[in-house]
């Protein structure tokens, strides 16, 4: 089974993915991060975000491994490396060098310890629509800008960040603008997606109204 959860920044993707691949065995594939490694690699080596060429020059390098020791470092989940992110994923050479890692896993998903699955739930922004059409189920899963500032200030708080809310607020804004502006593949769900709003909902209820879309599609 395929699963895609699509949606803006802090909609509350991760959390669904990863109850949803532990309650169906499925494997779980947070592709942001591919692009959150391209991103800390140039963060790290002080290069500028819009460089192009140097963003493609990462990204074409990129291993899984690569990207999971990345994963590591305390910065990968910064403010700052999310915008990174954001701007090397509008490069169109940058998506298509890493598009086949993405769209790979889908016909041999492992679990982090290397074991075989049953199938994987991808969490991105285009999963649905372009790393994996052929999925048997997609969501789109968004919430107000508000609430998903309020969450994401409160991540980064709890992870030793000393964000100010309000650089928090006009980021993922920025990152929304930018994600839906995109030419290539913009910020959309599937014709086929079922669209939950989180915007009322605390984390047992986002759950528990994802896993009944699962079983009536099942």
């Amino acid at each position: 089974m395929i699963i895609t959860i699509d949606g803006p920044a802090a909609a509350g993707k991760g959390t669904l993915a990863l109850s949803l691949a532990q309650k169906y065995g499925l494997a779980y594939f947070d592709t942001g991060m591919v692009y959150r490694a391209t991103g800390l690699q140039m963060l790290l080596n002080n290069e500028d975000a819009n460089n192009a060429a140097a963003a493609l020059k990462h990204a074409s390098a990129l291993t899984f491994p690569q990207m999971m020791a990345l994963s590591e470092n305390k910065e990968f989940r910064s403010s700052q490396n999310g915008q990174y992110a954001s701007i090397v994923s509008a490069f169109p050479a940058v998506r298509a060098a890493l598009l086949k890692m993405q769209q790979d896993f889908a016909y041999n998903p492992v679990f982090a310890d290397g074991t075989k699955a049953n199938g994987v739930v991808y969490d991105g922004r285009d999963t649905g629509t372009v790393i994996c059409p052929q999925a048997d189920i997609k969501f789109f899963l968004t919430a107000s800008l508000d609430v998903r500032a309020e969450r994401r200030f409160k991540e980064l708080k709890e992870k030793g960040f000393d964000t100010p809310y309000e650089t928090v607020y006009n980021d993922i804004k920025t990152r929304d603008e930018r994600d839906s502006s995109r030419k290539d593949a913009p910020l959309m769900p599937a014709d086929e997606a079922i669209v939950l709003d989180s915007t009322d909902w605390g984390i047992e209820q986002m759950v528990e109204e994802g896993c009944k879309a699962v079983e009536s599609r099942k």
